[in-house]
């Protein structure tokens, strides 16, 4: 049972999983990370339950995008791979997807509370609060709990692709993030930020309860790396022969 994808998606997605313990955002196996080729119609994920040390590039699982099927690989897919699904359904620009138990960022969804935006780290990346979903029913939890867990994510982004792009992370109540990007590798950096900013905010709100910063100075951090604005970083380099 084998299925093609673009050349180098799998070893982007084998690289972002075996990067998770590397950045401290899961004990043990808890967290997965999957990137999806459109023209191909499916998606390629971590296998579940497999130890990052132990996880290879063939154990990888290649999932149809349309119904879910396994049609490359021989282990079971994680088990978040429905919600993966969803959410590469609902928002066409997603192109990688990332779940993880990263510590403060749990501890946000365990109160359900928004990651709220407190300075600028948070603003450079997140245009807006990383949003917490309502709590999952007993009907969504009873049958295809892992769709629904992206169903409520979706449903919360009123299915506005353009929202998930400019706050590419949510919380799921009572269970933990998930965040998104262009590429499986884009997700799993802002999985990594989404951590960074929840840790920073704990720290924040335990010292003093504070207003929001000034709308315009976050939306400057935010619009120097984002849009055709942008004036953040520098070009890749040139390989072209020849030149200097």
């Amino acid at each position: 049972m084998t299925a093609r994808v673009r050349d180098g998606l799998r070893q982007e997605v084998l690289d972002a999983n075996l990067a998770i313990p590397q950045v401290g955002l899961a004990t043990l196996t808890w967290g997965n990370v999957s990137g999806v080729d459109r023209e191909a119609g499916v998606f390629v994920i971590k296998p579940s339950g497999i130890p990052y040390e132990d996880l290879t590039i063939d154990d990888l699982v290649t999932v149809r995008l349309s119904d879910g099927k396994v049609v490359g690989g021989h282990l079971r897919p994680s088990t978040d791979t429905e919600t993966h699904r969803c959410l590469y359904l609902a928002f066409p620009s997603v192109g990688g997807v990332t779940h993880t138990h990263s510590t403060h960022a749990v501890a946000f969804a365990q109160a359900r509370r928004d990651i709220p935006v407190l300075g600028t780290t948070h603003a450079d990346t997140f245009n807006g609060p990383i949003p917490c979903t309502p709590d999952l029913t007993a009907e969504q939890c009873a049958r295809d709990y892992e769709y629904n867990t992206g169903r409520v994510i979706v449903d919360m982004l009123k299915e506005d692709d353009e929202r998930a792009s400019e706050v590419p992370a949510a919380l799921v109540a009572n269970h933990g993030p998930f965040t998104w990007g262009a590429t499986a590798r884009k997700s799993l950096e802002h999985a990594i930020i989404c951590e960074a900013v929840s840790d920073i905010a704990i720290h924040t709100l335990s010292l003093a309860s504070i207003s929001p910063p000034p709308r315009h100075l976050l939306a400057r951090h935010y619009t120097r790396k984002h849009g055709p604005d942008a004036y953040y970083g520098n070009p890749a380099p040139s390989t072209a022969a020849g030149e200097a």
